[in-house]
């Protein structure tokens, strides 16, 4: 059996990448130390807001993004993976400047949600994230319509997410964005939780619909592919 070493592109932010970690070993079918996976992290918070940049008024972070990825791939990673929804609007940029896969946490939730089902789903993300249309795409190639918080409701979706989580007050951020997603989900056969932050706040058990995590869903594909239970 082919096994491979994970590479996270972490940092963006420190929770939400160490939440990664937590899912990806929870998730192992292991009986001992050894049946784990190698994972390498990269834990880089120094990468400039991506959202700030997408919206025109930040620093550029595919240079930081790029360097984290090399980085990775020099310390032996044979594939990456990014705990961060809104740094996947820059990844073909990463992609060009690497040799090894960056496996798209978007891209295999957009498929997940498809596998479900769902043919309406809603999204909790930054700014960034629905401005770059990350999901938008995704969903779109595969018949699925996007639904969204309303202009009120997405300004409580960043403060729960940049004031709440990452700032360290999840209590906070849980219920301005527990607010948010019981709004929408009266809207929608599904919530995606599309930011990090979201996936660290939110639980399945807090909603009526199903609450699609991008963290579970990349965590899982990274297990398979660690383990040579599925080709790269």
């Amino acid at each position: 059996m082919v096994e491979r070493i994970i590479g996270i592109l972490g940092g963006m932010g420190p929770l939400a990448t160490a939440d990664l970690f937590r899912r990806i070993v929870k998730k192992t079918p292991a009986k001992r130390d050894q049946d784990h996976p190698r994972i390498i992290i990269y834990n880089n918070p120094k990468i400039p807001d991506r959202t700030a940049f997408i919206l025109g008024h930040g620093e550029d972070p595919r240079p930081e993004l790029i360097t984290s990825a090399k980085k990775l791939e020099e310390c032996g990673a044979d594939f990456i993976i990014m705990p961060c929804n809104t740094a996947h609007f820059f990844a073909e940029d990463i992609q060009r400047a690497i040799k090894v896969p960056l496996v798209s946490m978007v891209e295999e939730t957009a498929e997940r949600v498809r596998e479900m089902g769902i043919k309406r789903v809603g999204l909790m993300a930054t700014e960034g994230t629905i401005r770059g249309r990350v999901y938008h795409r995704a969903l779109e190639r595969r018949g699925i319509k996007l639904v969204l918080p309303d202009e009120n409701d997405q300004k409580l979706v960043m403060k729960g997410i940049y004031e709440g989580v990452k700032a360290g007050n999840v209590e906070l951020g849980r219920e301005l964005l527990l607010k948010v997603a019981r709004k929408l989900e009266e809207r929608a056969e599904g919530i995606i939780a599309g930011c990090t932050e979201v996936s660290v706040a939110l639980k399945p058990e807090d909603l009526k619909v199903p609450l699609i995590d991008p963290m579970d869903v990349i965590a899982e594909k990274a297990v398979k592919l660690a383990l040579g239970l599925e080709d790269l």
